[in-house]
């Protein structure tokens, strides 16, 4: 169920005495670049690297003989 227009008003107003009218387009910058860094992320996922961690290192006994 979507929120009526009252409501919408009601959650603005407290955002705007909670961080000031001031900070506010500073969060809604932060929270859209979140959001196309996320979509971004999730629509090329064979860029990332997942290799784990334990294949990128050599073996345990190769160290030990240095």
């Amino acid at each position: 169920m979507a929120p009526s227009m009252t409501q919408l008003l009601i959650i603005l107003l407290v955002v705007v005495v909670l961080f000031g009218a001031k900070k506010l387009p500073e969060i809604g910058g932060g929270l859209g670049k979140a959001i196309k860094n996320f979509k971004k992320a999730s629509q090329e996922p064979d860029e990332i690297d997942i290799t784990p961690a334990a294949k990128k290192t050599e073996p345990a006994e190769e160290n030990k003989k240095s």
